[in-house]
């Protein structure tokens, strides 16, 4: 299993579909990226189950 992957995500600020490198490692994680399109900063939240599997959310700054 490869240790980051590509997914992609809509902006929660210009709605636009983004590309985001997510890291495959099992838990959870939150960080900050900003968006390609607008430049707004993006929170993202992954979570990776014990198998690989993943749930990827963008959410405002003012939402996170």
């Amino acid at each position: 299993m490869e240790a980051l992957f590509e997914t992609s995500l809509e902006c929660p600020y210009c709605g636009e579909t983004v590309s985001v490198l997510v890291e495959r490692s099992p838990g959870s994680q939150a960080y900050y990226e900003d968006c390609s399109v607008c430049c707004k900063p993006m929170a993202i939240v992954v979570s990776v189950d014990d198998d690989g599997s993943a749930q990827v959310s963008a959410r405002s700054e003012d939402d996170a």
